[in-house]
């Protein structure tokens, strides 16, 4: 088995693709529009996405603006070399996009790992952990 992707619903397919391009630095993969069944797909990720890395599929549902993210989904976690200058670098760029550093860089409770919490402009959670090297 290999994972494949995460599919999150959004609100503005377009808000969505910026944010995960330009504040977190994936690619657009590809996209499917399918007007007939309403609703149309983006695919972003790292490295080419698969098989190498798994993707994030964007949904959006025509005329769908705003989701409840509920309580039973945490959040998606992307390996980054220093969570401080992370954050840092995309601290306006996320606000400029509807979202923002939810929690600041430090280590995680009851533990050494260095890790931040970024929120997309749909209230998806991002956490970036420090991995050196």
């Amino acid at each position: 088995m290999h994972m494949l992707h995460t599919m999150l619903r959004v609100g503005n397919l377009q808000r969505a693709i910026d944010f995960y391009t330009q504040v977190l630095g994936m690619d657009l993969l590809r996209t499917t529009k399918r007007p007939e069944q309403q609703y149309d797909l983006a695919f972003v990720g790292y490295g080419g996405g698969n098989p190498g890395q798994a993707e994030i599929e964007l949904t959006y549902n025509y005329g769908v603006e705003r989701y409840e993210t509920g309580t039973a989904f945490g959040h998606i976690a992307i390996g980054v070399p220093d969570v401080a200058g992370t954050c840092a670098a995309l601290r306006e760029k996320a606000a400029s996009l509807g979202g923002a550093i939810t929690r600041e860089p430090g280590p995680v409770k009851g533990g050494t790992t260095m890790i931040a919490f970024v929120t997309d402009p749909d209230g998806y959670k991002i956490e970036l952990i420090e991995r050196k090297g």
